[in-house]
């Protein structure tokens, strides 16, 4: 990508990012974006066709970079901290776009759809290593763990990101594993 290209791209999101922060999506005019970020709308045109193609992109962009920080685990040696840790450092390298996600309704929706690989991926090597359990038990388990997840992430982003990584993904870890037992009674 042309680096002027790139450099427009980046000013556009970072205006909206600040501009999402006062006012709700419905509420920003592409002129008013334009002007926040000192450009024409032809220029904005040009790479997106309206304010919600925008945040569609930016949500896209995000999924990608989770997706392929995924990508660097195998599948057959999968570990739970690993994944939690490359969704974490993918949250922590977007932060104003993350704290927005969370703090929109919709929020929620699209880190399901981030969480869904990972889902899938646990899944999978469940019914691998516990063939006995039902696909039913299987099903509610992975869906208690990864709601648990998206709870502690949420937590975690609304409370400014105030734990590492390391932490935060030990935490998610704990609680998937022994559940409430081995935080609150050292188990």
């Amino acid at each position: 990508m042309d680096r002027r290209v790139k450099y427009t791209k980046q000013v556009i999101k970072e205006s909206f990012l600040r501009l999402l922060q006062k006012k709700d999506i419905t509420k920003i005019s592409v002129m008013e974006l334009c002007k926040e970020c000192d450009i024409n709308r032809a220029t904005f045109y040009r790479y997106y066709v309206d304010i919600f193609d925008l945040f569609g992109k930016l949500k896209d962009e995000f999924i990608l970079e989770v997706r392929e920080s995924y990508k660097q685990y195998d599948y057959n040696t999968y570990k739970l901290h690993d994944y939690i840790l490359a969704l974490l450092k993918t949250c922590l390298n977007n932060k104003e776009f993350v704290k927005l996600l969370f703090n929109d309704k919709n929020g929620i929706v699209l880190f399901n759809e981030i969480l869904e690989d990972a889902y899938q991926i646990c899944k999978y090597k469940w019914q691998n290593i516990f063939p006995r359990v039902s696909d039913d038990i299987q099903e509610y388990t992975t869906t208690y763990i990864f709601n648990g997840t998206l709870g502690v992430v949420n937590y975690w982003v609304q409370n400014d990101f105030d734990k590492d990584i390391d932490t935060v993904a030990l935490i998610i870890q704990d609680l998937c594993y022994s559940g409430i037992n081995k935080i609150i009674y050292n188990i």
